[in-house]
């Protein structure tokens, strides 16, 4: 399997590269981003063959037919990643909250968040293939909450690795905070920024493109990578979880192969609803993705009117921080698909140059034919957690948008699986108010959840209470190179 590139190729580069070197080094050509040249067919005979299987069998013989250049060896270990999950046999519980509505929880790893399904297996890979070819590398990431905790948990302690996590000082939930701050691994780094996550990706992929960044490192013996959803090795992992869905709906007799079915994306960086579009590509039975926003609502501006406009959009902190986003990295993926690589170039460019793009009547089309939107403000996410809670089912406020995209987008009665991103203990003061409680800190509101929904609190977030800062760094995003250089 070769990937390719969203903007072409500006010479320099190969015009093509392996798996292996498009995880390695994630910048293409012109700013642009890898993209698999073909997909692997999810068609009958691939259901039939994994009616079965179990998640980690299901996800070895999908990586397997991608055809990347990692030993099966080494993939093998790298899913066995999922037996430190809540239930190794199914990392990806399936639960009902209505006769047609499924909640596919993604939250059942390390850090309670969906970022771990993919940056488990991920970063076991990228670390062996760093110390495979004797090679030291710096993983830079970007955080709106969840990607950091699971990026430093995956690479922790590795040889060959070190890593610096970025992240929006007062743009995270206290608790996703303190995952990243207490990490006392000495290859780690984690350093708070002044201003939001745009400002924290925006710097991140500045650096992944300069070449006089580059060379410092090169002088230190270190070469550069990412573990944000820039990198198609995060990707490739997000889309196996969509075919696990339907065959859970399959093997729950909720429906039969070939049915189709919405699913249901709350969507911040796109790379969920990326591997669910790439899972919809290749064959799966799905009618169309709904993109679920809070109020920083770009995503819906863009499905529904073609328009991306940063130039009117000024970021809101939301109960929902994981989408408080305005530059959604992987749209530029979708792009690229349907328009090819000129055309993704001339956008890219527009939206870099004018902070903003419009596309034509037939691209809108081309868009809607897999993608509908909605969003929704605090207050509707909030009423939608009291109302899931009085029947028994406690969701955190991402998962909370979800809900008005199932009730207003679909057009015919599917059965519909809704994706839950976080574990609601990562904002837990959030709950608690939907519940009707006026907890004064994290501590007061994961005891009264707990308590009156008799459910438990898992000890890696309790845990978090006790420990000590560790990183307590907070810069402008011009002192962030500073910062990395100092700390390697």
């Amino acid at each position: 399997m070769k990937f390719i590139e969203t903007r072409g190729n500006d010479g320099k580069k190969d015009s093509s590269v392996e798996f292996s070197q498009a995880i390695l080094s994630p910048s293409a050509s012109f700013g642009g981003l890898y993209v698999p040249q073909t997909l692997p067919s999810l068609d009958s005979d691939f259901l039939d063959k994994h009616i079965n299987s179990s998640y980690k069998e299901l996800a070895l013989d999908f990586l397997v037919q991608f055809g990347i250049d990692i030993e099966k060896e080494t993939i093998k270990e790298a899913l066995n990643r999922y037996d430190a999950f809540d239930d190794s046999s199914n990392p990806v519980p399936l639960s009902k909250i209505e006769d047609d509505c499924f909640v596919s929880e993604l939250y059942h790893g390390p850090t309670r968040a969906f970022k771990d399904m993919a940056l488990q297996p991920f970063g076991y890979i990228l670390s062996k293939l760093a110390q495979k070819k004797n090679e030291n590398y710096l993983i830079m990431a970007a955080t709106s909450g969840d990607t950091g905790p699971a990026t430093l948990e995956t690479f922790k302690n590795q040889d060959n690795i070190k890593v610096v996590c970025l992240y929006p000082d007062g743009g995270t939930s206290d608790i996703q905070k303190l995952q990243m701050v207490t990490e006392n691994a000495k290859n780690l780094k984690v350093i708070g920024i002044e201003g939001n996550f745009d400002d924290t990706q925006n710097a991140l992929k500045e650096l992944l493109a300069s070449s006089d960044f580059k060379d410092e490192l090169e002088a230190k013996g270190i070469k550069l990578s990412a573990a944000n959803s820039v990198n198609f090795g995060r990707i490739i992992f997000q889309i196996i979880y969509h075919i696990y869905s339907y065959l859970e709906l399959i093997r729950k007799d909720e429906i039969k192969k070939g049915d189709k079915i919405y699913l249901t994306v709350p969507s911040g960086n796109f790379g969920n609803a990326l591997g669910a579009y790439y899972a919809k590509k290749a064959g799966l039975p799905i009618k169309k993705i709904l993109i679920s926003s809070n109020v920083n609502n770009i995503l819906t501006d863009w499905i529904n009117e073609g328009s991306y406009d940063l130039t009117t959009k000024t970021l809101i902190k939301t109960d929902s921080p994981a989408m408080d986003i305005l530059k959604s990295s992987n749209v530029e993926r979708i792009l690229f698909d349907k328009f090819g690589a000129t055309r993704t170039k001339e956008l890219m460019q527009n939206l870099e140059t004018n902070g903003k793009y419009q596309m034509n009547d037939d691209e809108i089309k081309s868009i809607q034919e897999d993608f509908s939107a909605s969003f929704s403000d605090d207050k509707e996410c909030s009423k939608t957690i009291t109302s899931y809670a009085k029947d028994g089912y406690i969701m955190d406020p991402h998962t909370a948008t979800c809900i008005k995209a199932y009730k207003t987008l679909r057009e015919e009665n599917l059965k519909t699986v809704i994706y839950s991103t976080a574990e609601w203990t990562k904002f837990s003061p959030v709950v608690a108010k939907a519940l009707g409680y006026d907890a004064k800190n994290d501590i007061e509101a994961l005891d009264i959840i707990s308590k009156n929904s008799n459910l438990k609190v898992p000890s890696l977030i309790r845990n978090l209470l006790d420990k000590d800062i560790i990183h307590k760094d907070v810069v402008q995003k011009e002192n962030i190179k500073h910062e990395m250089l100092k700390f390697l």
